[in-house]
């Protein structure tokens, strides 16, 4: 597998500076329309066409009128301002990551807070229906213009169009380690097209498709042969910190992207803290959380949303219940043994999806895995019954672990949970897997599901126990139901 993809497609015609530049007028013009949309639509639905206005007490027994069409703009022009202020349309954090939708959220939710003050400080009473129509229905169509816009970049990314072409500067292995980082992520936007090494082997690839253009010195003519407009520096010990100056000097004079890779792996964005100390841009690194109020809301949405589905779902568990017993002998719910939080074992329930003595035929397949060398996979297992393969395709057949959500043994969001024979093998770092809830999704099921690696499936479980967010869950079950619809990796 090349880790340059796309990097013979992108089109110089259009600089970096010039398509970020119309990208963000696409949003502003978005965010605009948005606006105006909600307030003069949620001033609509609370008033009508009726010239009402805000009544504001002056001094006395005066008092003022204020047209509530005046308000409206006036809102509007703080809202959009505040979506400025918050840099929501920063070129560092749009078509990637979660940091849009967050500075967007706070945005939004500061206006109105500065709306509340102000009414109450001028002892004027805005319209609660119009504010509870404008705040959520504004703060929705954003969020959805942004996935919107999102999705379009990226089609236009999977195109070879608004791409940065990025040279890797630093020691081979730390750079051959950055680039399979950027290949994996498939939606930084950045495509390496070149590195330059500290001896320039050119007559040796960093990796497939990724040439060596030279050594560091040369860095001025790897730029102008690759058309590169960013530079990722991966590491190196013989640039010192006046090298590296130098270095960010050179670079500014073309204009061209200094981006520094730091020796961190699979810590998330919100873990890591800037603390410029004496001149030294140092990186502080919060602990993972597995207790306190962040855990206890994570707790109380697993809660709130296995007892909505459990209420929701209750005619499909009927419907399924019944088509599984008439499909084959036995019951419908099977359990078995599982290991969860800090290695209490537990029963995790299931539909059933095999024959009832589907264990015992175990032994005569297992030279026949599709597994990953740890886990039993089979693409046409046997032991699989007809109504258990549709289960299985889409996903049915993990219903019934909302109700170990209830319980207490799982929750919605977390690592796959494992078999007690698993674990047995599990060395220091995959036994941080248990430091959590097991999850009835994760994200392994959003990238892959059975047709992951064994290492690839315990580096992003590991990735979840490190970095988990109640946003990342939502996110991670959005792409759950995306997954599963699509039968992605499933059998």
């Amino acid at each position: 597998m090349t880790l340059a993809r796309h990097a013979t497609e992108t089109s110089p015609a259009e600089t970096v500076e010039e398509w970020q530049r119309a990208y963000a007028r696409r949003l502003l013009a978005t965010d605009l329309i948005v606006i105006v949309f909600a307030v003069y639509g949620s001033q609509f639905i609370r008033f009508g066409t009726t010239g009402t206005s805000l009544r504001i007490p002056g001094l006395g027994d005066a008092e003022y009128l204020l047209s509530y069409a005046l308000v409206s703009a006036l809102l509007a022009a703080g809202w959009f301002a505040s979506l400025a202020i918050f840099a929501t349309r920063d070129r560092t954090i749009i078509g990637a990551g979660t940091a849009e939708y967050r500075r967007i959220a706070d945005a939004s939710i500061r206006v109105f807070a500065v709306l509340a003050i102000g009414a109450f400080l001028l002892r004027s009473e805005v319209g609660r229906a119009y504010v509870l129509v404008a705040l959520p229905l504004g703060l929705a169509l954003l969020m959805t213009a942004r996935w919107a816009w999102r999705k379009w970049l990226l089609r236009q990314r999977a195109d070879g169009r608004f791409l940065h072409r990025a040279i890797l500067m630093g020691e081979r292995q730390k750079s051959l380690h950055v680039a399979e980082q950027i290949a994996r992520d498939g939606v930084s936007g950045i495509v390496i097209v070149g590195a330059l090494t500290e001896h320039g082997e050119s007559s040796r690839e960093l990796a497939p498709g990724i040439p060596v253009l030279g050594a560091y010195h040369e860095i001025d003519d790897a730029l102008r042969a690759a058309r590169a407009d960013t530079v990722v520096f991966t590491g190196a010990d013989t640039i010192d910190p006046r090298g590296m100056r130098q270095l960010g000097w050179q670079l500014e004079a073309t204009a061209t992207n200094l981006v520094v890779a730091p020796a961190l792996t699979d810590v998330a964005g919100p873990r890591i803290h800037a603390r410029p100390v004496a001149g030294l841009p140092l990186i502080q690194v919060d602990y993972p959380e597995f207790t306190g109020r962040k855990y206890a809301a994570k707790r109380a949405f697993d809660l709130v949303v296995a007892t909505l589905a459990l209420i929701v779902l209750s005619p499909v568990f009927l419907t399924i219940a019944v088509l599984v017993r008439r499909d084959s002998p036995g019951p419908a719910l099977y359990s078995q043994e599982r290991v969860g939080l800090n290695g209490t074992r537990f029963r995790m329930l299931k539909f059933r999806s095999m024959v009832v003595d589907a264990e015992a035929h175990l032994p005569t397949l297992l030279d026949r895995t599709d597994g990953n060398g740890v886990l039993f996979k089979m693409r046409a297992d046997p032991r699989v019954t007809r109504i258990g393969a549709i289960l299985r395709r889409y996903s049915l057949d993990e219903l019934p672990q909302f109700i170990n959500v209830l319980r207490g043994e799982m929750s919605l969001v977390g690592p796959r949970p494992p078999l007690a024979s698993e674990v047995e093998r599990y060395d220091e770092w995959a036994r941080r897997r248990l430091l959590v809830r097991p999850g009835i999704t994760g994200l392994w099921q959003t990238q892959g599901r059975s047709d992951l690696s064994w290492d690839d499936s315990v580096r992003l479980d590991l990735y979840y126990v490190e970095n988990w967010s109640l946003t990342g869950d939502v996110i991670i079950l959005y792409r759950t139901a995306r997954a599963v619809l699509q039968a992605q990796g499933a059998y």
